[in-house]
């Protein structure tokens, strides 16, 4: 997720709205405290609501667990994971060695 400060959309207005076109969130800052997020409008968003759409975007983006992506979409983790399935969004993202590490446990 990008910042951009209240400076930063005067000038980098194009920026933000080519974040938006691709899907992805925005943190806007006051004096590097975090002011709102930009949500691109999508299907989604009015599909799912706010809250769904919000989740779904810092989740794939990184920036929250799974635990609290449910919370925000107001899901069960279970029922927020299954939600991530059937956009083919992922639940789980391993590196090649955590993925190796998984098939060694369940080997045992």
């Amino acid at each position: 997720m990008q910042s951009f400060s209240i400076r930063d959309l005067r000038e980098r207005t194009g920026e933000l709205s080519r974040e938006a076109e691709q899907g992805h969130l925005a943190l806007v800052t006051r004096h590097g405290h975090p002011l709102f997020i930009s949500v691109p409008f999508s299907d989604e968003l009015v599909q799912h609501g706010v809250y769904t759409a919000l989740a779904e975007g810092l989740y794939t983006d990184g920036v929250i667990s799974l635990g609290k992506a449910a919370k925000l979409a107001r899901m069960s983790i279970p029922g927020f994971a299954a939600h991530l399935s059937q956009l083919n969004i992922p639940v789980v993202d391993y590196d090649g060695d955590e993925l190796a590490d998984e098939l060694r446990y369940f080997e045992r």
